[in-house]
C-alpha cells in the first residue's frame, strides 16, 4: 500500500503505476527555502485552498518559475492542520473529476508548512510573527469564508469576541480578524516593509470587506492604547498595505466516497475522510471539477509570485468586480440557486442528475441566456456566453462531480439579493420590461415554497440551514403545500422587504407574478413541476 509522505515520494515508479502525478522540484529544498525567507502565508486550510491555490504554486515550482512554497495557516478549525496536514507531511492529493469520466490525480508538496493560528499556542504564534516579520513576504491571502471577515451581528452590534479582542489587545487576540491584525501589528513594529492581504473569498468586494475589518480593529488598538497611529497609517496606504479584490471560481465539494474507493482500489492507503471537531467533511485527498478562474487586482507593493503563468488573472479592481458580477449575478450563482431549491422539492441529491431533467434544464438556461445576459456585465477579459456555454455545458451536468442541491440551497436568504435583484435593478435601471420574465418570479416563488418543508409529492423534506430560517417560516405560518386556500396574503411583506431581495419586489412589478406562481404551487402533488412547465412553455 502506498502511504502520502515526503519519503513516499521517492518511490516514483510506485506512484505512476497508481496514476498519480509527483511534483517535479527537489520538496526538502523548498520546503528550506520557504522556512528562511517565505513569501507567501495563507489562512484558511481547507479544500479550495488545497484543490486550487496550492496547486497553482505547484504549476509555479514543476515550471521552474517559483522556488518558494506556501504556508498553511488556520484561524478556526485546528483539526484540519492536525489530523489532515501534519500526518501527511502537508501534502495533498489533488483529483481532477473530468466531464468525460477520466480522473487527473496530483500530489500537491506546494504547502511547506500547516500552523494553528491559536494566540494560545505560543510556539505557533511565534512562527507566524516570523513569517510576517520576514522582508520577504509578499502576499497573506485568505479563503475563511465570507463569515471570516464579519465583525458584527445582524443587529449591527459586535461580536462578543472581536469586543474583547478590542479591550484586550493584540496579545490575547482570537477572531480572525483581529490574529491578522496582531500579525500586521508585528510587521509594522518590525521596520512595516509592504505587504498584499488577500481575499480569496467568493464574495462581493472582498478586499474591501478584508481590509475594513483589519482596518476596524487596528483602530480600536490604536484608540485603546496598543498600537500607535503609525500603524493604522500604514494599513491606510496602498503603497505599503494592498488590498487587492478578486473572484474566484471552482467547484469544489465534499470529499467523495466513489473518489476514495477508486484511491483504495490502486493501493492509495489512509484517504478517508474526517469529520472535525468544528464540523468540516474533509479529507487527505480534495476532488473538484477541472473549470477555474481567478482574478486578483494586480496590487503588490512587495511583488508577487508569477501567478500569470498559471493561469491567474491580473488585472485593474474595476475588471475585478466585473468579472464577479457576471459569475454572482448572472452566468453561474443564480442558476446554482433556482435549480436547487426546484432540485430538492423534486427530490434529487445530485446537480448533474438534475441536467437530465428537461424542466430544470429549461429554468437554468432561460434564466441564464433569456433573462441574464441581455444586461450582464461584460468584463471583456472572459465572455459571459462563453461562461454559461461551460457553466450549462460541462459543470452542472459532470456526473463525477458530486454536488448536491442540499448543499447549494444553504443560506440562500443571503444570497437571493444579489444573485436575483442585481437583475431586476438592471432591467429597472435599462427601461426593460420585468413582466416579460419567468424564470427569476419562479426561483424566488419556488424558494419560499420550499420554505415550507414539503417537496412536491407533499412528503416533508429537510429545509436546508439559513440565518433567516426561523423568522421566515414564522412569516409563512398558516400556509399549507396541498391547500392553496391556506394562502391569505403572507407573501407580501415578505416580497416587500428590499433587504432580502435587494429590491422592493412589489415596487418593481414583480409581486403579483410570484405570489400567483407560489399559490400554484401549493395546488397539490406535482404542482411544483406544473408550475415550471407552465411558465417556460
Amino acid at each position: 500500500m502506498l502511504h502520502m509522505t515526503r519519503n513516499s515520494l521517492n518511490d516514483r515508479a510506485a506512484w505512476e503505476k497508481a496514476n498519480v502525478k509527483l511534483p517535479k522540484f527537489d520538496v526538502q529544498a523548498v520546503v528550506d527555502a520557504t522556512a528562511k525567507a517565505p513569501i507567501w502565508v495563507h489562512f484558511g486550510a481547507g479544500n479550495i485552498f488545497r484543490g486550487f491555490v496550492a496547486a497553482l504554486q505547484q504549476h509555479l515550482l514543476n515550471e521552474g518559475l517559483a522556488d518558494r512554497g506556501i504556508i498553511a495557516a488556520d484561524t478556526f478549525d485546528y483539526d484540519i492542520i492536525d489530523k489532515i496536514y501534519t500526518p501527511f507531511d502537508n501534502l495533498t492529493m489533488n483529483v481532477t473529476l473530468n466531464a468525460d469520466a477520466t480522473t487527473t490525480r496530483e500530489i500537491i508538496a506546494s504547502v511547506t508548512e500547516g500552523l494553528r493560528a491559536d494566540s494560545t499556542d505560543e510556539g505557533m504564534m511565534q512562527r507566524l510573527r516570523e513569517i510576517f516579520t520576514a522582508d520577504s513576504l509578499q502576499m497573506v491571502s485568505f479563503t475563511i469564508t465570507e463569515k471570516g471577515y464579519a465583525l458584527y451581528r445582524a443587529d449591527g452590534t459586535l461580536l462578543p469576541v472581536v469586543e474583547e479582542d478590542m479591550a484586550n489587545g493584540p496579545a490575547k487576540a482570537r477572531h480572525a480578524m483581529s490574529i491578522v491584525a496582531a500579525l500586521l501589528l508585528a510587521r509594522y513594529e518590525a521596520g512595516a516593509a509592504p505587504v498584499a492581504v488577500v481575499s480569496m473569498d467568493n464574495c462581493s468586494h472582498n478586499g474591501e470587506k478584508l481590509s475594513g475589518s483589519v482596518r476596524t480593529v487596528a483602530e480600536a488598538w490604536v484608540k485603546n492604547g496598543f498600537a500607535p497611529q503609525g500603524f493604522a497609517d500604514y494599513l491606510s496606504d496602498p503603497a505599503k498595505v494592498s488590498f487587492p479584490w478578486s473572484m474566484i471560481d471552482k467547484i469544489t465539494p465534499r470529499p467523495a466516497k466513489s473518489v476514495e474507493e477508486s484511491l483504495a482500489a490502486d493501493g492509495i492507503a489512509d484517504m478517508a475522510p474526517i469529520v472535525t471537531g468544528k464540523n468540516t467533511f474533509i479529507a487527505p485527498f480534495v476532488n473538484a471539477e477541472r473549470p477555474q478562474y481567478l482574478v486578483i487586482e494586480d496590487s503588490f507593493p512587495n511583488g508577487r509570485p508569477a501567478l500569470e503563468k498559471a493561469g491567474v488573472y491580473l488585472t485593474d479592481r474595476e475588471t475585478v468586480n466585473n468579472t464577479e458580477r457576471m459569475k454572482v449575478t448572472t452566468c453561474l450563482n443564480p442558476l446554482h440557486t433556482a435549480m436547487s431549491v426546484y432540485g430538492c422539492m423534486l427530490g434529487y441529491t445530485l446537480i448533474c442528475e438534475e441536467m437530465k431533467d428537461t424542466d430544470l434544464v429549461n429554468l437554468v438556461r432561460t434564466l441564464g441566456y433569456q433573462e441574464g445576459l441581455p444586461v450582464v456585465v461584460d468584463p471583456k477579459i472572459l465572455s459571459p456566453k462563453a461562461f454559461i456555454d461551460e457553466v450549462v455545458g460541462e459543470r452542472l451536468p459532470n456526473p463525477f462531480m458530486p454536488d448536491a442541491p442540499q448543499r447549494i440551497a444553504t443560506d440562500t436568504s443571503q444570497k437571493v439579493g444579489i444573485r436575483f435583484g442585481e437583475t431586476i435593478k438592471s432591467y429597472l435601471a435599462q427601461g426593460k420590461d420585468v413582466s416579460q420574465l419567468n424564470a427569476i418570479p419562479l426561483a424566488l416563488a419556488g424558494w419560499l415554497r420550499y420554505l415550507l418543508g414539503v417537496d412536491d409529492n407533499l412528503q416533508p423534506m429537510e429545509v436546508s440551514a439559513d440565518p433567516m430560517k426561523e423568522e421566515l417560516t414564522q412569516a409563512l405560518s398558516g400556509i399549507e403545500a396541498g391547500k392553496p386556500e391556506s394562502y391569505n396574503g403572507q407573501l407580501k411583506p415578505i416580497l416587500s422587504n428590499a433587504s432580502i431581495f435587494g429590491v422592493d419586489l412589489w415596487e418593481a412589478g414583480l409581486g403579483e407574478k410570484i405570489e400567483r406562481i407560489f399559490v400554484e404551487e401549493l395546488a397539490g402533488k406535482g404542482a411544483v413541476r406544473a408550475a415550471l412547465q407552465k411558465y417556460l412553455a
